[in-house]
């Protein structure tokens, strides 16, 4: 066991850091193809390339786990947000809706108004 041990480290080592250097060399790569020519940018070197994945990874990536902090909803509190954004957005509310039987013109009406014609 020790022995497999021995072999997985440097490997998992040797395995990070050739990644690394992949993604700055990429990032290098594509920049200086594509936005030099387009808009004008300066050309960037491999350290710059790196930290502009970093700052990805940071801003929009996360950092790489499997499981993600984002939750699942259930459907109540599905309907809870949908309600609360209609009445923001100042669409009349239904007790119809609140069950999900409202029909789609009853749903988008806005307040105040009435989807049916009146006539008077």
């Amino acid at each position: 066991m020790r022995k497999k041990w021995l072999f997985i480290i440097p490997a998992a080592i040797v395995g990070m850091l050739l990644f690394v250097f992949i993604g700055g060399k990429v990032v290098q790569l594509l920049w200086n193809w594509l936005l030099p020519p387009l808009f004008g940018f300066p050309a960037v070197t491999f350290w710059q390339g790196l930290g502009l994945l970093a700052l990805c990874r940071i801003l929009f990536g996360g950092h790489g786990f499997s499981g993600s902090s984002s939750r699942r909803y259930t459907s109540d509190e599905r309907t809870r947000f949908r309600q609360r954004i209609r009445e923001r957005l100042g669409f009349k509310p239904t007790d119809a809706r609140a069950t999900g039987q409202a029909s789609e013109d009853e749903a988008c009406a806005p307040a105040g108004t009435s989807s049916r014609s009146s006539t008077s």
